[in-house]
């Protein structure tokens, strides 16, 4: 596999962010209605705002498209409205670099629920990161953070992590993601 990005996997990457930057902000209104329930019930779908990193990576599998998605699904976000404005950008920074950081760990060949998973996770813990330096979480009890911490990292799994990777293989059942793939030495095997 080339490792290289080239045109075509930038305009793809930043198309499947742009979409991504849609659902981010339509996301927002319901993260904001679900907080409501208490005790952290909304941190559980908060996962929804790693997946563009997750999402990319699993179907174009080179270095760089994460961080790449992911900050230009934030700034998607951002233009068309957002409501935590130009935030959202520090927050895909960092959840995108978080991502990627995990698929290098895996040396770019692990394309698998557990890698996806993991990468959510990466990404949650990097939002928390960010949230704390915003400082809001400072003054919460520390069973307070534990609720929210454990919601988002379950979130971060669930959302990010499985549904992502459900999301790719559905993608993969159609035939879709060969598009933007070169052909394999097991693709060429297979016509031998």
């Amino acid at each position: 596999m080339e490792k290289g990005l080239k045109l075509t996997d930038i305009l793809v990457t930043i198309i499947i962010a742009l979409i991504f930057g849609v659902i981010y902000k339509l996301w927002g209104p319901l993260y904001g209605v679900i907080s409501t329930l208490g005790l952290h019930v909304e941190q559980l779908i908060y996962g929804m705002w790693f997946i563009a990193a997750i999402v990319a990576y699993l179907i174009i599998r080179k270095p760089g498209v994460a961080l790449l998605a992911e900050v230009a699904a934030a700034q998607g976000e951002f233009i068309f409205g957002g409501e935590w404005g130009v935030a959202t950008l520090i927050f895909g920074l960092g959840q995108g670099l978080a991502a990627e950081l995990i698929f290098a760990a895996f040396r770019y060949k692990r394309f698998d629920m557990l890698a996806a998973s993991l990468a959510g996770v990466a990404s949650a813990l990097a939002s928390i990161g960010i949230d704390y330096f915003y400082g809001y979480i400072a003054d919460l009890a520390i069973w307070n953070l534990l609720i929210m911490f454990g919601a988002r990292l379950i979130g971060a799994v669930l959302i990010s992590g499985i549904f992502a990777y459900l999301i790719v293989q559905a993608l993969e059942r159609t035939g879709v993601t060969s598009l933007v793939r070169p052909a394999s030495k097991e693709d060429y095997k297979a016509l031998g």
